[in-house]
């Protein structure tokens, strides 16, 4: 119990010292950042400026405790000052307040439900155009107040007066605006310890300063009859639906905002991740603490949380730290605020209604073809306002998805020896029939087409295109050979399996492992009948076209997946097996064992045989691999591979028989008469289905004990650097069983 709380100390006292050497400082730096954004967000949401430091205070302190992102900083967002804006018009600021509590708790209730992922599938193209437009509303408003005179109710009648409003501009109000977005502007090219102090606040201070000092006539900030108007929410009157409806804009908005924020941020620093539904609540408890003691809205701010992780802060102390040093200031100094002139706010609301027009999203989003959908949201709230805006960008968004959904791709192309060759990609539906059957129409009568079908999904109008098409083609005496590359769709609408929602039975992987005779048949499933594959010739022949056909297949489909596995490869191999085997052709080491390019170094011979060192007739193609593998490649296993029905065995086992008008046989096999002297005392290796599988098991055992001739495997295995296996494949089971001797056994695998 002592070692336990001398831990808990020892982790109490590190923690502390953690929060003094780097949220301490975070916090001051995310102070001073917030603390002017949050006078001017107020500014422009028409709301007191007591609400601006209020909602900094509950997003600090609130948020901050209870939210799932350690280092996200919540508050007044520039995002919401439109929504804000048009609620205090139309219900007044009470009454928003109120709506901003009921936001909260319809937040709260959906993190409570876990649905917080759910805001992720909102189209980053609208969220960031959303931000564009707000940011343009923002700057045409503010710049009115720059220029000495106010704005107006809409962005357009702001830009309809805005050269008004430059004729008759009041002079002291420009120079103070001016004044603020030089500094604003500079200040990024100033030395990395003057930027230490943040922008916002070293703008307002400059043009504070010099308006003073100046006596210029400049409009100033009011805040004791901000704070003098200060009441508690009252609930809104008017058509309920409209009121239902700012609830769900404000919890919406201020909650996927925060969300993202929660993403975005968890890119930029090695700490926890944020939990999304946890980030919810803390959003929705501080909404309904704020809204009740007359707050903004608040929610993740991109530009504090940044602030907050570049600052060095590495828990949720320095946010609750800055929510703290707010309210400090508001209580003690909020005097000062007096001074700020009101132009000086703008000015700052200018710039960063124009930073949120962020170029750099562009560019994202130019990458995946969704610039449209950001123009168009941004566009939207600019001339129609933020709701309107959004739908349109939701509905854009939407239609891009479902084009995407429902595109496909035909390539047709001619190869050299009179076959078309055709692609088709895509999810097929009935909007890409038209496209589908103009491309396959194109293809000449009579002739031999490889179709390739490339798709996530087929449709019974697509299937029926594709299949009328190819019993057209083929009474014109054309062939047509369909590959599926993915998922049988073709196949299985064909042989009248249910194909929609669920494709009955479950599929096999994909098939590079049968033979060249199976696809050529069509036996490609036991359970369907499947088309054929590949333009192998039809009812046997000469198996080149075979071969080449395999080949063209490996350069279409698996040569892109190996190639960047083989380049890496191509200066030397590094083996960790010699595997000895059969050549018989059912043998395929690479399916049996699961291996990949670069695992064996194979040697095959007719009854996976190793001739003992000096026997006669010699060897020097066994003896050769045998050396290179263990004094070139090191190899650390030696495998011998048997296998039920070996043709080598039954020769041996016939005495000579099998071996008439075949010499060379007959001399290759006298390698295997110490396996038959074995076999004729009786040995066995596991259990055996009659003569000739005990002949093919213990021959395993033997090639293994031959390999001890060889003087360098010898002195390798007792010295452990070098491990023998023998292994035997039942072809008709399809098992793989490993030998082991002594003593003889067998288990299977």
């Amino acid at each position: 119990m002592e070692t336990d709380t001398k831990s808990d100390g020892l982790l109490t006292v590190g923690r502390i010292a953690s929060v003094l050497r780097y949220d301490l400082p975070a916090s001051l730096v995310v102070f001073l950042v917030a603390l002017p954004l949050s006078l001017g967000i107020a500014v422009a949401s028409g709301a007191p400026l007591a609400a601006g430091l209020i909602a900094g205070v509950v997003g600090g302190v609130v948020a901050g405790l209870l939210g799932g992102s350690v280092v996200q900083v919540s508050g007044p967002a520039a995002g919401l000052s439109l929504v804000v804006a048009d609620l205090v018009m139309r219900y007044g600021w009470r009454a928003t307040c109120m709506i901003t509590l009921l936001a909260g708790v319809l937040q709260l209730l959906l993190g409570v439900c876990r649905v917080a992922r759910s805001a992720l599938a909102v189209s980053p193209a609208v969220v960031h155009g959303m931000l564009a437009g707000v940011g343009v509303v923002i700057a045409l408003a503010q710049l009115h107040v720059v220029l000495g005179g106010n704005p107006q109710r809409s962005a357009i009648e702001n830009l309809v007066e805005l050269p008004q409003q430059i004729i008759h501009n009041h002079t002291h109000a420009v120079f103070v605006g001016l004044l603020t977005i030089t500094v604003l502007v500079a200040w990024t090219r100033l030395p990395a310890r003057v930027r230490v102090f943040p922008a916002p606040l070293a703008a307002l201070l400059a043009a504070s300063v010099t308006a003073w000092a100046l006596g210029w006539e400049v409009t100033r900030i009011d805040l004791s009859a901000s704070l003098d108007s200060w009441a508690t929410p009252l609930w809104p009157t008017g058509d309920w639906h409209g009121i239902i409806a700012a609830v769900l804009i404000v919890a919406l908005l201020a909650g996927v905002e925060s969300l993202l924020c929660s993403v975005a941020v968890d890119k930029l620093h090695e700490g926890r991740r944020s939990d999304l539904d946890r980030e919810l609540v803390g959003q929705g408890v501080a909404n309904m603490v704020t809204g009740a003691l007359g707050g903004l809205p608040v929610a993740g701010v991109i530009v504090r949380s940044t602030t907050n992780v570049r600052a060095g802060a590495r828990s949720r102390c320095s946010t609750i730290l800055h929510g703290v040093w707010i309210l400090l200031f508001a209580v003690g100094l909020g005097w000062m605020i007096a001074l700020i002139p009101m132009e000086a706010l703008a000015a700052l609301l200018v710039f960063i209604g124009v930073q949120m027009v962020n170029m750099g999203h562009l560019r994202n989003l130019r990458g995946h073809s969704e610039v449209p959908v950001y123009v168009v949201t941004m566009a939207g709230v600019v001339l129609l306002g933020l709701a309107e805006g959004v739908l349109v960008g939701l509905g854009l968004a939407a239609l891009f998805a479902l084009r995407r959904l429902t595109r496909v791709t035909v390539r047709a192309v001619a190869e050299q020896d009179g076959r078309w060759h055709v692609v088709i990609g895509g999810s097929l539906t009935f909007l890409g029939v038209p496209t589908l059957t103009s491309e396959l129409r194109a293809i000449p009568a009579g002739a031999s087409v490889d179709l390739d079908l490339n798709i996530d999904f087929m449709d019974n109008a697509a299937f029926e295109a594709i299949h009328d098409w190819r019993h057209e083609h083929e009474r014109g005496g054309g062939s047509v050979d369909i590959d599926e590359i993915h998922d049988e769709w073709y196949a299985m609408a064909a042989s009248g399996a249910r194909v929609f929602p669920a494709k009955t039975p479950p599929l096999a992987p994909d098939r590079w492992w049968l033979p060249w005779s199976h696809r050529r048949s069509g036996r490609r499933s036991t359970r369907h009948p499947l088309v054929a594959t590949r333009h192998a010739p039809r009812g046997g022949g000469p198996a080149v076209p075979d071969l080449l056909a395999g080949a063209r297949e490996f350069h279409r489909r698996t040569a892109p997946l190996v190639r960047p596995l083989l380049h890496g490869m191509a200066r030397g191999q590094e083996p960790s097996h010699l595997f000895i085997t059969c050549a018989d052709s059912r043998i395929v080491p690479n399916l049996i064992t699961a291996s990949g390019p670069g695992d064996l170094f194979t040697l095959r011979n007719l009854g996976n045989l190793v001739p003992r060192r000096g026997s006669v007739p010699a060897d020097d193609s066994v003896a050769a691999t045998i050396e290179y593998a263990t004094d070139a490649l090191n190899v650390r296993t030696i495998t011998v591979c048997g296998h039920s029905g070996c043709g080598a065995m039954t020769a041996l086992l016939s005495g000579g028989e099998k071996t008439v008008g075949l010499p060379a046989l007959g001399r290759w096999l006298r390698h295997g008469n110490h396996t038959l002297a074995r076999f004729i005392a009786g040995e066995s290796a596991g259990d055996d289905e009659g003569p000739l599988d005990r002949l093919c098991r213990v021959n395993v055992i033997q090639q293994l004990e031959n390999l001890r001739t060889y003087p360098q495997v010898d002195q390798l295995f007792r010295a452990g650097h070098l491990e023998l296996v023998g292994m035997y494949f039942d072809i008709g089971t399809a098992r793989v069983h490993l030998l082991e001797h002594p003593p003889i056994a067998s288990r299977p695998l």
